[in-house]
């Protein structure tokens, strides 16, 4: 008698249905915790915070400045880790050489916001990467000196949220309240800075720039809802004491 053996074909066996199943639905559940851990928090800061920022309204229209070039410009997506993305360009200017934002000044200093657990943060006058610090836009006023001086810092979705990453620094800003102390230290003197404005700007709007000399004040400026870059954020705080 005669015996033949054939190789099974391990191919040609079915998966389980009920496995296919329990894959299927992990992976549907995975994908629906991504998507509500990245939308929730966008939805919660429209419904909790947006209202309580005042949003200013400027007398100049939009074309104004599309036509200009801004700061704080919407060109996404672009990589906002680079200031110079910040700019509304134009067919004339390119930010990312202007003699502004490559200025080649060696300034820097320290900033602390002890609600946020901020501690010793670099800010670097007329630097580029915010990956790498925060950025206080250069011709704007220095700390303790009369004027606004205007720093830049990136954020991402709250709950990636880390005091000691540049990539992430600013995104909580939003939690800080009225009367919250921010300290900076320049030419080894530390400076208090009380926060009395919290408002959001259009991508477009200049007038977050401005320098008022009747007063010592700072703004902190992020985009906002944190995650996006629809809007942005102003923290303004005015000088305690020298």
């Amino acid at each position: 008698m005669g015996y033949i053996y054939l190789k099974k074909n391990r191919a040609s066996e079915k998966l389980d249905p009920r496995i296919k199943k329990i894959f299927a639905t992990g992976f549907f559940v995975f994908g629906l915790f991504l998507f509500v851990s990245a939308v929730f928090p966008i939805l919660q800061f429209q419904i909790e915070y947006s209202s309580k920022f005042g949003q200013i309204l400027n007398p100049l229209s939009t074309a104004f400045y599309n036509q200009s070039g801004s700061i704080l410009g919407n060109n996404s997506p672009a990589d906002f880790t680079q200031l110079s993305n910040w700019f509304i360009t134009n067919d004339h200017t390119d930010p990312a050489n202007s003699s502004i934002l490559n200025n080649n000044s060696d300034i820097s200093y320290k900033i602390s916001i002890p609600s946020l657990k901020i501690q010793d943060a670099v800010v670097k006058v007329g630097g580029e990467d915010l990956k790498k610090s925060l950025i206080q836009y250069p011709q704007t006023a220095l700390p303790g000196q009369l004027g606004n001086g205007i720093v830049f810092g990136h954020s991402v979705l709250p709950q990636f949220f880390n005091p000691k990453s540049y990539l992430s620094i600013f995104s909580t800003l939003y939690r800080l309240k009225l009367g919250d102390q921010i300290f900076i230290d320049y030419d080894n003197i530390r400076y208090k800075y009380l926060i009395e404005e919290m408002f959001e700007v259009s991508p477009t709007d200049l007038s977050v720039l401005e320098q008022r000399y009747d007063g010592r004040y700072f703004s902190l400026i992020t985009c906002s809802p944190p995650g996006t870059v629809l809007r942005r954020l102003v923290i303004k705080a005015q000088i305690a004491d020298l």
